[in-house]
């Protein structure tokens, strides 16, 4: 899908969703009434490889460790995908969040993540 709105993504939510005002909340929101809907499977290593498989469009989660994304990663890319870190950045195993995309919606997701 070329369109961000009718993508289906993907995002997931911190452990410390209740403490931390870095809890993704504010994301979700914003992307909620743009896109056409979000899922949360809750493991990013299973999101990422829908996304790769071409049943997500787009994905993207905070405070992610280098085991969550290492396999889910290589597979985007290798499938074709974007993926960046959230200021829009070259994203590496410990870039704290990401954002990958089937790279035809990639702009449209940074712009409303950076907004």
């Amino acid at each position: 899908e070329s369109d961000l709105s009718r993508s289906l993504l993907a995002t997931g939510f911190p452990y410390d969703i209740r403490v931390s005002a870095d809890n993704n909340l504010d994301f979700f929101n914003a992307m909620a009434v743009r896109v056409q809907a979000i899922r949360r499977a809750g493991a990013a290593a299973l999101d990422l490889a829908y996304l790769a498989a071409g049943r997500f469009d787009g994905f993207w989660e905070l405070k992610l460790k280098p085991w969550d994304t290492a396999a889910g990663c290589l597979m985007v890319t290798e499938a074709g995908g974007v993926i960046s870190d959230l200021a829009g950045g070259k994203w590496n195993l410990y870039s704290p969040g990401l954002v990958a995309s089937n790279g035809l919606i990639h702009d449209q997701m940074m712009k409303v993540l950076q907004n």
